[in-house]
């Protein structure tokens, strides 16, 4: 079994592949302070209420955008399943990066390409993912399979904070699709302009990626992270949602990172 996971800013996900099959997935909160002792006993439970085997675990994949975690993860899996961690970055991504600092590009950002390029890419078309995550990140893979960069914004949470934080009167709303597009009360126009703001925002952004990167047939659209299906159910420019991605995408960088050393 293959162990992957994924350190953003907001949570922690961990993924167990049997071959190319997601068998079982965890989402954790990140906690910057968290121990290594604290992450084996939790990792340890979950893997023991699904009657997991630790012991099984033959492959630990890891991408990261909180270096103080990195290193805390990378010892939990050494004490917990004494294996030594592939950390994925831009030099062992499995995608040539055309970006002035490849080193500064967040390994989700490359093993999302990576996934959305061979998971629904093919024939010279190129592929763009985007990721509804703490920011959200739309990735540009090109026909020549290059990962040749991106936009990032704040996320839909960050915008929903920095209303409440900086307009007095203004309430703080959770962020959710609204009945009507017009609002009758401060809530509901907030909820409004907060969804459909990002409905609006994916849709021209990859409209101009798209009219960018040019080609005989647009660039495929893939979708990941929490409100990927809400929002690709408002709008036709997102062609595939695939909640696990990054997961798959870790899994591919495994897979050509081993396959290069058996070689």
């Amino acid at each position: 079994m293959l162990l992957a996971i994924d350190i953003g800013n907001t949570n922690i996900v961990l993924g167990i592949f049997d071959g190319e099959t997601l068998g079982q997935s965890w989402r954790l909160a990140t906690r910057h302070e968290g121990t290594t002792d604290e992450l084996r006993v939790l990792v340890g439970r979950l893997f023991e209420e699904c009657s997991l085997d630790m012991k099984q675990v033959s492959g630990v994949v890891l991408s990261s955008v909180v270096p103080p975690l990195t290193a805390t993860v990378t010892e939990m899996v050494r004490q917990a399943f004494r294996q030594e961690t592939l950390t994925i970055d831009a030099a062992n991504a499995g995608l040539p990066i055309r970006y002035h600092a490849p080193e500064d590009v967040g390994a989700d950002r490359l093993v999302n390409g990576l996934a959305a390029l061979t998971l629904y890419g093919g024939a010279g078309r190129p592929v763009i993912s985007v990721d509804f995550g703490t920011a959200t990140t739309f990735d540009v893979i090109s026909g020549a399979g290059e990962y040749v960069g991106g936009v990032i914004c704040p996320g839909v949470e960050i915008s929903a904070d920095a209303l409440f934080l900086r307009a007095a009167r203004l309430p703080r709303v959770d962020v959710r699709r609204p009945d009507h597009l017009i609002g009758t009360s401060t809530v509901a126009s907030m909820r409004s302009g907060l969804f459909f703001g990002y409905v609006a925002m994916v849709e021209g952004i990859v409209a101009r990626l798209r009219d960018e990167l040019g080609g005989d047939e647009p660039a495929v659209c893939v979708a990941t992270g929490g409100l990927a299906g809400i929002i690709a159910g408002e709008t036709s420019a997102i062609d595939h949602v695939s909640p696990d991605l990054t997961l798959h995408g870790l899994r591919l960088a495994w897979r050509q990172n081993t396959e290069v050393s058996h070689d």
